[in-house]
């Protein structure tokens, strides 16, 4: 696994003291105290304690606790550079955008394989619960909801992630007939229009 967004760790000058496997261990500790804890509650330091490090080789390899996490998902992409790239753009189409962009990891196995176990997780244990939780709520959402005008902006996008996550349970996870094999573009004309309407006007 590679932190997110570079594909190789990313490192300080200095040679850490933590072991060859170190960033290795600190991911795999920052999955089990964000599934514990929460986003809200874990912290950099309880990490570093579960992984057995000094806190200072946390903050060796990552900026914070947000990088941290985006590291613990497991993502084949860092969704703070994609989704904003995916959701710039005409308006009156980014939920055709936002649809086509999941259908294209989903179709990838290394995008694949991390979701579908994220959303397996989450219907069978707290702890996968609290990472699609912290994932929708720490990362999905600070991406999109500032593009969204109306007071209601959080709610909405909130409602359009559903749709988004409940596509991904029953088409990957569940593989629901015939949702599961239908095509790529019956399934955009499909949920595209609503993700669209969910999101209602941007912020002008």
């Amino acid at each position: 696994m590679s932190p997110p967004g570079s594909g190789t760790p990313r490192r300080r000058p200095g040679r850490p003291a933590g072991g060859s496997d170190a960033y290795e261990r600190i991911v795999t500790a920052a999955r089990e105290v964000f599934g514990a804890e929460g986003y809200d509650r874990a912290s950099l330091r309880a990490i570093a304690r579960a992984a057995g490090v000094d806190p200072s080789l946390v903050h060796h390899y990552f900026a914070g606790k947000e990088e941290v996490f985006v590291a613990a998902m497991d993502l084949p992409f860092d969704p703070r550079q994609a989704l904003p790239a995916v959701v710039d753009g005409p308006w009156e189409s980014v939920g055709e955008r936002l649809v086509r962009f999941f259908l294209g990891v989903w179709a990838d196995p290394a995008g694949r394989g991390p979701f579908v176990a994220l959303l397996s997780a989450a219907t069978g244990s707290a702890t996968g619960a609290e990472l699609l939780r912290g994932f929708v709520g720490e990362v999905l959402l600070p991406l999109v909801v500032p593009r969204v005008d109306g007071p209601d902006a959080e709610l909405r996008v909130q409602a359009a992630a559903a749709q988004l996550v409940g596509l991904g349970l029953l088409r990957h996870v569940v593989a629901v007939e015939p949702l599961a094999g239908a095509t790529d573009e019956d399934v955009v004309a499909l949920v595209a229009p609503t993700v669209q309407r969910y999101l209602g006007p941007q912020v002008p």
